[in-house]
């Protein structure tokens, strides 16, 4: 048997890098991509909750976002996923404001998950970025910063 080699090369015609929460690490590792258009990333602990006894016409999320934490591995170990009971007391205002009809103790805990973000909480909002060869210059290659990839 011989050794494998520890580096990796590959030549596709099309990449996209839609990792996640490992986006931005992974742009890093490209040849070619500058690191000045790679977004920073921030992260926040997102809290769903349900309607009970009903079909919800919307979801909800309350986001709790974290300080100065670059590792991804230790990130996702640092946090309770539970979703808290009491959370729900500051959902009801806010929610009522636009679903009127809500009533007391509908809301019920869901799940909680780490988000990527790309502005923090003091930034004006940035959902995503989608950059493609227009923006870095590298043919067959889309990236895809601050999209959760989840599954329901």
């Amino acid at each position: 048997m011989s050794e494998l080699d520890s580096e990796l090369i590959l030549i596709p015609k099309l990449v996209v890098n839609s990792a996640g929460l490992s986006a931005p690490a992974i742009a890093k590792r490209m040849k070619g991509l500058p690191d000045s258009i790679i977004p920073a990333s921030r992260y926040a602990r997102g809290c769903y909750f349900t309607l009970s006894n009903t079909e919800s016409p919307f979801q909800t999320l309350d986001l709790s976002y974290t300080r100065g934490i670059d590792d991804i591995p230790s990130l996702l170990n640092m946090f309770d996923y539970s979703v808290h009971e009491d959370r729900a007391k500051q959902f009801y205002p806010a929610i009522r404001k636009y679903y009127p009809g809500l009533k007391d103790g509908s809301l019920e805990p869901g799940y909680a998950g780490i988000r990527p973000k790309l502005s923090g909480p003091e930034e004006g909002p940035t959902d995503f970025v989608v950059q493609e060869e227009d923006i870095h210059g590298i043919s067959g290659l889309v990236s895809l910063f601050g999209i959760l990839n989840h599954q329901a």
